[in-house]
């Protein structure tokens, strides 16, 4: 009998198996998939030598994850690189909104009337990363913060909607910025605690940057993968597990993937029945003849661009794939991995990374309404493109079954269950089964390459399994 079974190979099911043996646990993983990786895989999707991340691309949350920091994974292959600028906003002048690795930086970028806001807003926070990082992806009700004053502080600033935070800042320039950096959570700018969203996602590049990993996300799996048999575990790629009874015998067993799916293989029957997912991406991986040709000279030197050049256009597009509208002027989340990392492409070619929020499940191509919009701040873009591979939500979904319609954050964030996924519970990531755990991202901390959904998965399994052997004891 193994102590655990992994069902799911992606990053945060390879995090708790890793945590699990390195706390001396006989482990056995099981992936679907031919290939392990989950949301963290590189693979050639367009031409020979173009080496593409199908989803996860870069990793703020993944360099500053007290999980991967904890564990040995530069041993196991894995290197950061930090673009010179994390992000860039542009806007239709060719200036740009620029989130660097120093709030001076960024705070001089939104211009003289907003520059003291932002430092303002960030001063508390900043050299304290590893405290409000513990505290942020800790799962609730698990004790007393780490750092008390800026946990109850951060609190108070980030859980209104991002549209309240971004009142603070009088020019159009701040409040761009910070709505797209809350894009992130796929939901309606109005929701609670986007602004905390937002500001986590900026206080990341300021304390630990927006890196990507050399050779693709890939590398981080592997780098995990590689840890976790050097501990003794094994790896099964290609077995779906359709039952519970289907996998070998165990002291316990850990699911990553989404909570629909746990319910029908381990007839948890309605335990599941409220959780609701949301909004899904359409999403584009380009091949291209040279960098891409952005007006602003902040964009050109950006691992990450957003595109959409104001508070209420990003709004809108966020508000129609919510509510079931299609695309009409996408908000893009960018990335160009290859500015920093020539291993992506050929020599002088490059790799380009975009999405555009879409409905639920939806059938439609969001292609030309893409390109145009990367075109107002990049003319001459279609010219450089060698080679596309479009990603609907369908075959998001088809591609990783944790993706349900699409929705690439496996579950939707608003109301309470921005927080409180999958379900109210003291242990969020037990079941009614006893023994039987979830770790994907629809636990908290949520969605993200960062492990902390299994690591602290990890934990629950850990105490669950030393109170069953007091109790045999």
């Amino acid at each position: 009998m193994a102590d655990a079974v992994v069902v799911g190979a992606g990053p945060n099911g390879l995090t708790a198996a890793a945590e699990l043996a390195r706390a001396g646990l006989s482990v056995q993983v099981y992936e679907a998939a031919e290939t392990i990786g989950g949301g963290a895989r590189t693979e050639e999707l367009t031409l020979p030598g173009f080496r593409h991340d199908p989803c996860a691309a870069v990793h703020p949350f993944g360099i500053g994850s007290p999980a991967f920091r904890a564990l040995p994974l530069a041993r196991h292959g894995l290197e950061w690189l930090q673009p010179e600028i994390p992000m860039a906003h542009p806007f239709p002048d060719g200036t740009a909104a620029v989130l660097g690795r120093t709030v001076g930086q960024t705070a001089a970028s939104l211009g003289p009337r907003d520059a003291g806001t932002y430092r303002k807003l960030f001063a508390p926070y900043t050299g304290h990363w590893n405290a409000i990082a513990a505290d942020f992806f800790r799962p609730p009700w698990s004790g007393l913060p780490r750092d008390p004053y800026r946990f109850v502080r951060f609190g108070i600033t980030g859980t209104p909607p991002v549209a309240l935070l971004a009142r603070r800042f009088q020019d159009p320039k701040g409040r761009a910025l910070f709505a797209g950096l809350a894009g992130h959570a796929i939901s309606r700018l109005t929701e609670p605690f986007t602004g905390a969203m937002a500001m986590m996602f900026a206080l990341a590049a300021h304390e630990r940057g927006w890196p990507v990993a050399r050779g693709g996300s890939q590398a981080i799996s592997d780098a995990l993968a590689g840890y976790l048999r050097e501990l003794g575990g094994t790896i099964a790629t290609g077995v779906t597990v359709r039952k519970l009874d289907e996998l070998p015998p165990a002291r316990a067993y850990v699911f990553d993937t989404s909570p629909t799916a746990l319910a029908r293989i381990a007839s948890l029957g309605d335990a599941y029945r409220g959780y609701r997912y949301g909004a899904s991406v359409f999403k584009i991986d380009y091949a291209l003849d040279g960098p891409v040709p952005w007006t602003s000279p902040d964009a050109r030197r950006a691992g990450t661009v957003h595109v959409g050049p104001t508070y209420a256009e990003i709004g809108d597009a966020l508000n129609r794939a919510v509510t079931g509208r299609p695309p009409q002027t996408p908000f893009l989340i960018t990335t160009q991995p290859s500015l920093v990392d020539p291993s992506r492409a050929p020599e002088g070619k490059h790799v380009f990374w975009a999405y555009g929020h879409v409905p639920h499940g939806w059938h439609g191509n969001a292609t030309d309404a893409v390109e145009r919009q990367i075109e107002r701040f990049a003319p001459g873009f279609r010219d450089r493109v060698l080679a596309r591979a479009v990603t609907g939500p369908a075959e998001l979904a088809s591609r990783n079954a944790n993706y349900v319609g699409g929705d690439i954050a496996c579950g939707a964030f608003s109301g309470l269950q921005s927080v409180l996924r999958p379900r109210l519970a003291a242990i969020p990531y037990a079941t009614r089964r006893p023994g039987v755990f979830l770790c994907s991202s629809a636990t908290p901390p949520g969605p993200g390459v960062h492990g902390m959904s299994g690591h602290n998965a990890a934990r629950a399994v850990l105490r669950h399994l030393r109170r069953a052997a007091s109790t045999r004891a």
